[in-house]
């Protein structure tokens, strides 16, 4: 399956090289590159003084244009690309910064370094590039809970859904997915400006998700030192979850851990009264996540694993 060589390629140069500071700062990164377009388009389309309908209409215009103009870059580089082999491993490296692996990892072991040395407000600082969470009303627990939050619904969302889309359609696969996440993470919100311009975007990235975030619980699961209880706490208690999606990579992490996750948390000046996931379990500790980065690391060396075995096939 030439998708999955492609990806193993990808993968390989992500886990060895990342994204690193001095290319983003010269060219940026595709993502930055859709954030502009999307920006662009939403100031000049998303008018508060339209009608919802309108509204609507004119974000699922926005939706397409983007996704249309990510998938038509991929088309016409890979067809500008070599037969064999090495149209394979460019390919590859095409689809590499597409993909987050090294730096999932990185930005959640800059909150348990200093958490574990006991500085709150070290751990709260790099917490807030992940989340969306107010670092400031969170304690010790509320921190480690939201990074590792971050860490499974990210391994799915960031890691594990490119890695399908592009095992599946290469790097045009791979390039769409990452324009649905990209629209669905800035605009797919649940408030005023962007509830009816965003539903689209949001509600195509709930389907584009769909299966790997299930693929992405089960690796975790079975990464875990607890594959059986992560598992049935997949099947009892993902679904409860606010997202369709999220609960699945959430529920296996926390009983792979033995750690009680989601909850109640705090948006702006709002609670979100959210279910636990394996909630009779006690908060988790900065040990705790030391341990998910380790199940993290098995977890992808699984994927890549089922990534080559597929290739062999």
């Amino acid at each position: 399956m030439s998708g999955a060589l492609v990806m193993l390629v990808a993968l390989a140069a992500d886990a060895l090289l990342g994204w690193p500071d001095p290319v983003f700062r010269r060219i940026g990164h595709p993502v930055t590159w859709l954030g502009r377009l999307i920006t662009a388009l939403e100031g000049s389309l998303n008018d508060p003084g339209r009608s919802r309908s309108a509204r609507l209409l004119l974000g699922g215009v926005t939706t397409a244009l983007v996704v249309g103009a990510a998938l038509a870059a991929a088309l016409a580089l890979r067809a500008l690309l070599p037969g064999g082999w090495p149209g394979l491993l460019l390919e590859g490296l095409l689809c590499w910064p597409l993909l987050a692996a090294r730096s999932m990892y990185a930005h959640v072991a800059a909150v348990a370094r200093p958490l574990a040395a006991g500085d709150l407000r070290g751990a709260r600082v790099a917490v807030a590039m992940i989340v969306g969470r107010d670092p400031l009303r969170l304690d010790r627990a509320g921190v480690a809970r939201a990074a590792l939050e971050s860490l499974a619904e990210n391994s799915s969302d960031g890691i594990v859904a490119p890695v399908v889309w592009g095992a599946l359609f290469g790097l045009p696969g791979i390039a769409a997915y990452k324009a649905i996440n990209t629209l669905d993470s800035m605009i797919g919100h649940r408030n005023d400006r962007f509830e009816a311009f965003g539903k689209v975007a949001a509600r195509l990235d709930d389907v584009a998700n769909l299966i790997p975030a299930r693929l992405t619980g089960l690796l975790l699961a079975l990464a875990s030192t607890r594959p059986r209880a992560a598992l049935a706490c997949m099947r009892r208690e993902a679904r409860a979850h606010r997202s369709p999606n999220a609960g699945w990579p959430e529920a296996a992490l926390a009983a792979g851990l033995g750690v009680r996750l989601s909850g109640p948390r705090l948006y702006g000046t709002v609670i979100a009264d959210e279910p636990w996931l394996n909630g009779t379990a006690p908060d988790p500790s900065p040990q705790d996540m030391t341990r998910a980065l380790r199940l993290y690391l098995r977890a992808m060396g699984l994927m890549a694993l089922a990534l080559l075995a597929l290739a062999l096939v």
